[in-house]
């Protein structure tokens, strides 16, 4: 079976995009996403992004993450597909519904309400997510934030200067963290600027994550680090982030079609 794909990308975060709507697909398991992401032997992704009929949005959006662990959401992703949709959309994840209007040369997400309590995180054990009594080799008191996925942000003077090769896995895969948890180095340059870092679950090193990017805003905010509109630098470049007086998080940044393609199935299956 011959089955077409579309390679995008949110300032370098990438994904193999495949479109279900219309045409059934096989069904996609973690170990098939997770050969067609291999960068040497299949297309080479961060996360696999299946697009699939929805009873209660315009369309619905699986996310599978290179190692073959499906998440919740995904903001760069919910970009690109909204791209490549053309039109205003609300798209069904298992994060929740999110809404994205296209814009020129990218999107602008409603990414809904973060999310607080130590057990919607989640944590292993009840603590104050503002302010966590933790910390691993001088990453201490991160912020925890649910965004459709579970993060930490860690607040540090120079967020290049933290060996995140070495402390991301670790802290993602403590069990302080029942489902992992994605990796947040920042640093704040001023109220409305912020440099961030991201270790991404199932993913590692990547060059931007919008969950990530919101995640960060809103803990420097509700510390009191920054205003409610901020721009977020990753090492793929910047996303605006706005915490709306309703609680709603609003992203707005770049996508791109990188190239279009076809492989078979079976070479993958």
């Amino acid at each position: 079976m011959r089955v077409p794909f579309i390679k995008m990308h949110g300032l370098g975060n990438d994904f193999v995009v495949l479109d279900a709507r219309r045409d059934t697909l096989p069904a996609m398991t973690g170990a098939l996403a997770a050969r067609i992401a291999d960068r040497r032997t299949g297309i080479g992704c961060d996360q696999l992004i299946l697009l699939e009929p929805s009873d209660c949005a315009d369309f619905r959006m699986r996310i599978v993450n290179a190692d073959g662990s499906e998440v919740g959401a995904c903001g760069n992703a919910t970009r690109a597909v909204a791209l490549l949709h053309g039109a205003p959309a609300r798209i069904e994840t298992d994060g929740g519904l999110l809404a994205a209007e296209p814009r020129e040369g990218g999107a602008t997400v409603d990414m809904g309400r973060p999310r607080f309590g130590w057990d919607e995180i989640p944590l292993a054990y009840a603590m104050d997510t503002l302010s966590m009594p933790v910390g691993w080799d001088g990453l201490e008191t991160p912020a925890a934030v649910n965004v459709g996925n579970p993060h930490a942000v860690f607040f540090v003077p120079d967020c290049d200067a933290v060996v995140l090769e070495s402390l991301g896995p670790r802290i993602e895969n403590d069990p302080l963290f029942p489902e992992r948890v994605n990796v947040n180095v920042a640093t704040v340059e001023s109220r409305s600027r912020i440099r961030l870092r991201v270790w991404e679950r199932g993913a590692g090193l990547t060059r931007a994550c919008g969950t990530g990017a919101c995640a960060t805003a809103v803990a420097a905010m509700r510390r009191g680090l920054a205003d409610r509109a901020v721009e977020v630098v990753l090492p793929g470049g910047p996303l605006d982030i706005r915490w709306g007086e309703d609680g709603r998080i609003a992203m707005t940044g770049p996508a791109r079609e990188a190239y279009r393609g076809t492989f078979e199935w079976d070479d993958f299956a």
